[in-house]
């Protein structure tokens, strides 16, 4: 029988090895490898004024034949309907919307600016959808708020 090794230290200024755990893969990086192993095309979110929904449409279209999946505004609380004609209600599902247009932004994979015009939601998505490392595209370039 082979005597047990010693596992002492090697000399005065002998250090232990680092002992090093696999890396806990983040939320965002566990929805990546899930739409690569579901095979999915890649997702883009439309942003912009809703004064622009013909536009998100048209938009949207021109996506969808590019082959990429489209997620966008679903309402357009300036056109009036009895869902949001209580003003309480109404503030309240706004909050609602932009949380839901929130995890819209971190669902896809990049960012479609539409309009030619950034109000203060829509800067701030796409300060938001920077801040997580997105790429935002714009239909028109010079309403980059960061150009």
């Amino acid at each position: 029988m082979r005597p047990l090794r010693s596992r002492a230290p090697h000399g005065p200024h002998h250090q232990e090895e680092p002992v090093s755990y696999p890396r806990l893969l983040t939320p965002e990086e566990k929805l990546a490898d899930a739409k690569k192993l579901l095979s999915l095309p890649r997702i883009v979110v439309i942003c912009g004024s809703t004064r622009f929904m013909t536009e998100m449409n048209e938009a949207d279209l021109r996506e969808t034949m590019a082959g990429r999946i489209v997620v966008k505004p679903g309402c357009d609380m300036k056109s009036p309907h009895e869902l949001w004609s209580d003003p309480v209600e109404a503030e309240a599902l706004k909050a609602r919307l932009d949380d839901l247009h929130r995890a819209k932004i971190r669902l896809a994979d990049e960012v479609l600016v539409v309009g030619d015009y950034i109000g203060d939601s829509t800067r701030a998505e796409i300060a938001y959808a920077r801040s997580l490392g997105k790429p935002v595209r714009f239909t028109h370039p010079e309403v980059d708020p960061d150009a």
